[in-house]
């Protein structure tokens, strides 16, 4: 096989999880923006999912939050999706919309708050039962806001205790994917504030946990692919949230603010050899000005084209020039693939499934966007917590 032949190959593989709250409302901490065609249930979230893998033929996988997707039947929920040709993802909880939890969650001081909290976790694998998801992804929103508020090490032992419960209940070919955040909404201490926090806990728990890498969630100048290559040398890198940040948590798409950020975390993971399953590609993106399937088949692309570049890095020449301490001559190699144009390799791989070069204008020209402005009136929009 040819290394074109072999970039095309391993692109072709490639599998981008979209979530389901991506296709509903969102917006500021002052304003949600309704957008006409918005679903009105977790099923219409599904139509327009099928709708991103239809036109990338690289997302067959759709993320659940709960209970923002709550349904009465699970089974039915996924036998739903793979009429439409995709398939249930990671299955995400929430311990931070409920009044119980404004001094925490499965931290709280209270054990009758963290039963609550454990339980609704326990819940969400029997959805995982349910609907074949293979991914449990826990963000935790606990955390204090000042000194001496509660105590730091016994609110750790209480998040481990809880984890441990739940870590105990997974069946086979189970995982437990536990995200970190710096801050927010806790300002002075938070429960996961980093990788090594969540790694530490993932540690004790077994081979079924592993960490998600958030990259939204890390301070200024935070070198994401050192986490990245640390966790994936560990075999503790579970998965990502794709999304892009100027500020804190921004949840903008993947890209939009550091594509070189991006192409040098991808070239972590080709480098340490996650693009193989074992890794999940989550996108975890609020589109609150722009039309939100358009932004999340964009966000696809953009994970792609960062892919193709990591691909395309001359390894055995990067090699040769780190290892004799060429140092301008290692960092060319790694700026020729960055600076390549990648998107005409990546509409011919396209074409050769069987797919339009260009899935943005494919998507356009489709109609679906006029059918869900004309079909979806009435009734309550899916949003933010909703």
């Amino acid at each position: 096989m040819t290394e074109l032949a072999a970039v095309k190959a391993a692109l072709k593989t490639q599998a981008v999880e979209t979530p389901s709250w991506a296709y509903a409302n969102s917006g500021t901490r002052f304003k949600v923006f309704a957008q006409a065609g918005v679903p009105r249930n977790p099923r219409e979230k599904l139509d327009d999912a099928a709708k991103v893998h239809e036109f990338t033929g690289v997302a067959p996988t759709v993320a659940l939050h709960i209970p923002w997707d709550k349904v009465d039947d699970y089974a039915a929920l996924a036998q739903y999706a793979q009429e439409r040709g995709v398939t249930l993802g990671a299955i995400n909880s929430n311990t931070f919309q409920d009044d119980d939890y404004r001094l925490g969650s499965i931290c709280h001081p209270d054990p009758g708050v963290r039963r609550k909290a454990v339980d609704h976790l326990l819940e969400c694998v029997d959805i995982m039962d349910a609907t074949g998801s293979r991914d449990l992804k826990l963000w935790f929103a606990d955390g204090t806001n000042y000194p001496g508020q509660d105590d730091i090490r016994e609110r750790q032992d209480r998040l481990a205790e809880g984890l441990a419960e739940v870590y105990g209940r997974l069946g086979d070919g189970q995982r437990m994917l536990l995200e970190y955040k710096l801050f927010e909404p806790a300002f002075y201490t938070t429960d996961v504030p980093d990788w090594g926090t969540a790694y530490a806990h993932c540690l004790r728990l077994g081979d079924k946990a592993q960490v998600v890498v958030d990259t939204g969630h890390h301070a200024p100048g935070t070198n994401i692919e050192f986490i990245v290559a640390t966790l994936l040398r560990e075999r503790k890198l579970g998965g990502f949230d794709f999304n892009s940040r100027f500020y804190a948590d921004d949840d903008l798409m993947v890209g939009a603010a550091d594509p070189f950020q991006l192409f040098r975390i991808m070239y972590e993971v080709v480098r340490g050899g996650g693009l193989g399953p074992g890794v999940a590609f989550m996108l975890d993106q609020c589109h609150n000005i722009e039309a939100k399937i358009p932004a999340i088949i964009r966000s696809v692309m953009n994970v792609q084209e960062a892919t193709a570049k990591a691909l395309l890095v001359d390894r055995e020449g990067l090699v040769a020039a780190q290892r004799s301490g060429d140092v301008l001559a290692a960092n060319a190699v790694l700026m020729d693939a960055y600076n390549t144009d990648v998107r005409p390799l990546l509409g011919e791989v396209r074409q050769e499934v069987g797919l339009d070069p260009d899935p943005i204008a494919a998507y356009r020209r489709s109609g679906w966007a006029e059918k869900i402005t004309a079909e979806r009136v009435g009734g309550q929009q899916a949003g933010w917590g909703a």
